[in-house]
């Protein structure tokens, strides 16, 4: 029965593409990053400016929408009523969006911004000012922009699907511009380009959970990493990712959200309560100074020396990435919002994550940065350089009180973060790939999600174990570039509803 409900043109293509890749990678691996690499330097090099300027561009139209007519239409329609209360919709969006990422960035990102800043800047590595830069640049990656990508997609398609009433597709967040030709096989085939972008993006995610947890194990019980580990740990991630999608998304993801972001919380202020707590204070003020000083400047920086790679390395490579998870989330993101406004949508998906996240980098980033400029018994950086990036975020929390606690509690919070995006996008995945998901019957069958859940720690793991941290990027940016196209349409779906309200009531 479920191979019935099977929507054969989305799902096949996308999943025997990737299918080919990994037996490519397993065949020839060094052929494999070879090709991958030179591909994505590619789309860096040459496209790296559209990059730049249309996520800006993003941003800047749910800007325009919040203080639009309207930013006053309820997403059902007058009478709609929520099923979430705003805390649950608040812990949801958060941890199913780059709340991983920040775990995974935000005590190593800082480190690699103090010691090589972009030379294009003639900034000083090692110095108070490449310090500042580094705090600011945290901001710019892991706030506004980003959070704007997601919340033009999820608004988008929460104001077709439940408002204009359009079928569960991708396609659908283009019929203001196209109208029903998007319900065909244009909308099939944006669906099955949109889903190989978002296995390509989540299989980074997944890879980057994968190392941090080996990295945990082999701080906290000095279990080496090996092949066997990784299997382990992404075994133990997809089982329990795929049983809470089961469930739905009334259950395991509204349970896990909320323990997770209470553990965010607890966390959050353990570290600034014992940590440099007055530096956190002066770096985070100075960082978010800079931050709308430089902001336009540094949202657009590409490097124009050929010398100059960084942004390429950096600031692209995140647009990428978000880019690559945009599309297939905005049909979670969009489905939670039912009974509120847009501009409820727009606190809920934009504001306030963002005011969490500049809190986070600020206590992370900014204990990071005193360690390793200040500290005299911790080189961060060359735990960095010489144990890996996963190893980053338990060396720092070895220098708190109860340590092994402490970090145990940090590597329970890492597990339920990939856990809980995991889920949502499996169930996100799941419904573009069957046929009659709707309101009334918003869940796919269980034997899809277990074959998405599957494939893409299978496809994680090879990723990790043949290319490492590199094949984490290089993925997240291949499959952000065919997103990146659909995207600019999809923006320009939005500025059409929000120049004409009126069809949404």
């Amino acid at each position: 029965m479920a191979m019935r409900n099977l929507k054969h043109p989305v799902f096949w293509p996308p999943f025997l593409i990737l299918i080919a890749s990994v037996s490519y990678s397993l065949i020839d691996s060094e052929g494999f990053i070879k090709n991958a690499s030179a591909l994505n330097s590619f789309l860096l090099d040459k496209f790296g400016w559209l990059y730049s300027i249309s996520t800006l561009g993003f941003f800047g139209i749910v800007v325009w929408i919040y203080f639009s007519p309207i930013a006053k239409v309820r997403i059902g329609g007058k009478n709609a009523k929520p099923f979430l209360t705003k805390w649950r919709w608040f812990s949801i969006t958060l941890c199913t969006t780059i709340a991983t990422g920040i775990l995974f960035w935000g005590t190593s990102e800082p480190l690699y911004h103090l010691h090589a800043p972009p030379e294009g800047l003639g900034i000083q590595p090692n110095s108070i000012e490449s310090m500042r830069f580094a705090m600011s640049t945290l901001f710019m990656h892991w706030t506004l922009i980003p959070y704007g990508i997601y919340t033009a997609a999820g608004l988008l398609f929460a104001l077709v699907y439940y408002n204009l009433k359009r079928p569960f597709s991708l396609g659908s967040m283009l019929y203001p511009i196209f109208g029903q030709r998007v319900e065909g096989n244009i909308g099939k085939t944006i669906d099955a380009i949109c889903l190989y972008s978002l296995v390509a993006g989540m299989a980074s995610s997944l890879g980057t959970g994968i190392l941090t947890i080996a990295g945990g194990l082999n701080t906290l019980y000095d279990i080496e990493s090996s092949t066997l580990i990784l299997t382990i740990i992404t075994l133990v991630i997809v089982a329990t990712f795929v049983l809470s999608a089961i469930s739905g998304l009334m259950k395991g993801i509204q349970l896990l959200s909320d323990w997770n972001i209470k553990a965010f919380i607890g966390l959050a202020i353990f570290v600034f309560i014992c940590g440099p707590s007055l530096f956190i204070l002066k770096i985070g003020v100075e960082g978010i100074g800079e931050f709308f000083q430089t902001f336009f400047q540094r949202s657009l920086y590409v490097g124009l020396s050929p010398e100059d790679n960084w942004a390429e390395s950096w600031t692209i490579f995140y647009w990428a990435n978000w880019l690559a998870w945009a599309p297939v989330s905005a049909l979670f993101l969009g489905r939670l919002s039912l009974g509120y406004t847009v501009r409820e949508f727009i606190h809920f998906n934009l504001i306030f994550p963002c005011i969490f996240g500049a809190v986070w980098m600020m206590i992370f980033g900014g204990t990071s940065l005193h360690l390793d400029y200040f500290g005299v018994d911790s080189p961060i950086y060359a735990i960095l350089q010489n144990e890996g990036i996963e190893n980053v975020a338990f060396a720092i929390l070895g220098d708190f009180p109860f340590p092994k606690i402490v970090s145990f509690i940090f590597l329970i919070i890492i597990f339920l973060s990939f856990v809980t995006a995991s889920d949502s996008n499996t169930s996100a995945m799941s419904g573009l790939s069957s046929t009659g998901i709707s309101p009334d019957s918003p869940e796919p069958s269980l034997l899809i999600k277990i074959i998405w859940g599957v494939t893409i720690g299978a496809i994680s793991l090879i990723m990790i174990t043949n290319s490492g941290i590199e094949g984490v990027k290089m993925a997240s940016n291949l499959g952000g570039f065919p997103a990146m196209f659909f995207m600019i349409l999809a923006a320009w779906a939005l500025v059409k509803l929000g120049r004409s309200p009126e069809v949404l009531e």
